[in-house]
């Protein structure tokens, strides 16, 4: 019974994530995590097709391994964040919901920025070091 009911909030959980990809007061991560803890105890399998969907298993594999998120991601997820929270202020243009969602974005972009930038793997270029050495020279001369 346990599991059964693990497996019902994972799928609850899961889909408030999905949606929380369109709706920008709803968050993704926290959702899709608590999805991924319930079927961990709950289904092997469906822990597995979670942790290797192809828009989801980013989200667990950047918490599990703590790389954070790339500086595009948070860049786009704040643009969306407020265009989504700005349309809704001025569809319902009412005060104390431009206050409510004011608040709800200035929260959500804080912990997005608090979040750990993942870095890019950097590679060494040999040209640009030779030519910081040859540079100096060249210019005395």
């Amino acid at each position: 019974m346990k599991r059964i009911l693990l497996t019902i909030i994972g799928f609850l959980c899961l889909g408030l994530g999905t949606v929380g990809v369109i709706v920008p007061v709803l968050p993704t991560t926290p959702f899709v995590l608590l999805a991924a803890l319930c079927f961990s105890y709950s289904s092997k399998k469906f822990h597995n097709w979670l942790r290797k969907n192809r828009i989801f298993g980013q989200y667990i594999e950047n918490y599990y391994t703590k790389q954070g998120i790339s500086i595009s991601l948070k860049v786009a997820s704040i643009t969306f964040l407020w265009i989504g929270l700005i349309v809704s202020m001025v569809i319902v243009r009412t005060v104390w919901i431009y206050v409510l969602l004011g608040i709800i974005g200035i929260g959500v972009t804080t912990h997005l920025l608090f979040i750990k930038t993942k870095k890019k793997p950097q590679k060494y270029d040999f040209t640009t070091d030779a030519m910081e050495s040859v540079a100096p020279e060249v210019q005395r001369g």
